[in-house]
């Protein structure tokens, strides 16, 4: 506990933000660091509370205290070294990660939480900056071989544990960058890609094989992106190697059925924040997807629903609309209802407040246009009773949609994916697959192992790497007998 009455003394400070007048102006990351001295103060505030619900409010159970007294005394080196015993990456977590341990927070009950994510923050991006993140190989190899399907959070954390442990790792994925959807789902001005890249320059130092451009599978839908060169069939990955991670990521997006679906200008939000990315990283396209003095308007009032609104108004949209389709959140949680549990509120992100127009309720009924490209939104007011919702009369009304982007969520895994390999699936298409006791994370077939989306469904990304060094503690002992890696 680094101040005994920190949390009586000082406020909650919050990580400053560029203007919009700036940050619109290109793609890179906008997020002020906490100072020394501002990240100290912050870590004060930790109450040394006896049971740290943060720790279990975080799903890799980041040892949120201890660091949080590290930083106060500026103990970073330390801090970092505890913070890297429980998460991989946490330069991913500190940058995009909604942190439901500040919802966890004790001193949330009745004030401000902690600030763990901006300390978080701090400690990762100082030890790049000293130069303590470093590889860390194995002294000793197993001579044992594992493939891990996908590049994601959770593919990244299972190659990384299990290259430590000393197994010959491989990953394949379909993409032409590393990254999975980290790389290609989330823009740059929220998390910028070097981030990915250096820590796949450590974990090819720790031995890890990484291969782009290679589809596990086949007979993939037009709704996922592949820009794969090769084909790989699964039974050939069972053959070659001894043991198989699937960790794709949620990628069936859920669709609009309704009439005007067909007509361009009609978008799924992954099909187009993946092209300014690829944009971002120096690739030369055709037909990107722009919303350049486009009515922009986004169904879906998600995370993706809000990227895609800060995407659109770096590309100068002349007007960009949220729809959702629930009822508009509490402003404020009920604390004492909800804690230590993530609470349904009212979230505004930075790219809300960089220009767009919000409305909840508001489901879409038709799609009109000219000449088969959409002009036109048709939508209706709806209300929610005992969880049905109906169409409030006389509420139609119209919009100019000269691009709509679909982001209401993903449904599951790639099913030819989950086909190709023959492993059981759950009442929801996800791989079927217990998280604890014998046989965790391993498939219906005995080689095969799940982490991540695909065996959880759409989720967070620290629930992805959790999941990642879970399964790769689960393989090791498949492997070996016994492991001695963190679970």
């Amino acid at each position: 506990m680094g101040k005994i009455t920190g949390f009586m003394e000082f406020k909650r400070q919050d990580e400053g933000y560029l203007e919009p007048s700036a940050r619109l102006k290109n793609y890179k990351e906008f997020v002020l660091h906490l100072s020394d001295p501002q990240a100290k103060v912050q870590a004060a505030r930790c109450m040394d509370c006896g049971i740290p619900f943060c720790n279990s409010g975080c799903p890799v159970n980041n040892i949120i205290p201890d660091w949080n007294d590290l930083v106060y005394h500026g103990h970073y080196r330390a801090a970092l070294d505890t913070l890297h015993s429980t998460n991989n990456f946490p330069e991913f977590t500190g940058r995009i990660c909604p942190a439901p341990c500040e919802s966890a927070c004790t001193l949330g009950i009745n004030n401000d939480p902690v600030g763990i994510k901006s300390i978080e923050h701090k400690i990762i991006d100082t030890g790049w900056e000293h130069g303590w993140v470093v590889p860390q190989p194995a002294a000793v190899k197993t001579g044992k071989s594992v493939a891990i399907v996908g590049s994601g959070p959770a593919g990244m954390a299972a190659a990384q544990q299990l290259a430590r442990a000393g197994h010959a790792v491989t990953v394949f994925e379909k993409s032409d960058r590393i990254g999975g959807l980290l790389r290609y789902g989330i823009p740059d001005f929220k998390m910028e890609k070097s981030h990915i890249d250096r820590r796949v320059e450590q974990m090819e130092a720790e031995g890890v094989t990484f291969r782009t451009g290679v589809l596990i599978g086949k007979d993939f839908p037009s709704t996922v992106n592949n820009w794969a060169k090769e084909t790989i069939f699964p039974e050939d990955l069972e053959k070659d190697f001894d043991a198989v991670v699937m960790a794709g990521g949620a990628e069936t997006p859920r669709d609009l059925p309704v009439p005007g679906r067909e007509l361009k200008g009609v978008h799924f939000a992954m099909d187009f924040l993946p092209l300014q990315n690829k944009v971002n990283a120096g690739d030369k396209l055709k037909d990107q997807i722009k919303a350049t003095g486009k009515h922009v308007v986004v169904i879906g009032g998600g995370d993706t629903g809000s990227d895609c609104v800060g995407t659109s108004n770096r590309h100068g949209a002349a007007s960009v609309t949220q729809f959702e389709l629930m009822p508009m959140p509490p402003e404020h949680e009920n604390k004492p209802l909800v804690w230590p549990y993530w609470p349904t509120k009212l979230r505004t992100s930075s790219s809300h407040e960089e220009g767009c127009s919000r409305d909840w309720a508001v489901a879409t009924k038709r799609l009109e246009g000219k000449n088969g490209k959409v002009e036109k939104l048709v939508a209706c007011r709806v209300e929610w009773k005992d969880g049905k919702m109906s169409e409030v009369p006389d509420s139609e009304f119209d919009m100019k949609a000269d691009l709509v982007l679909l982001a209401m969520g993903f449904v599951s895994p790639v099913q030819q994916v989950l086909d190709a390999f023959g492993v059981e699936k759950d009442s929801r298409g996800n791989v079927k697959a217990t998280t604890d006791g014998e046989g965790c994370y391993q498939t219906s077939k005995a080689k095969v192992f799940v982490a991540g989306d695909m065996r959880r469904g759409q989720s967070l990304v620290v629930w992805a790497i959790r999941e990642g060094r879970q399964a790769a503690r689960a393989v090791d002992e498949f492997l070996m007998g016994s492991s001695l890696l963190p679970r």
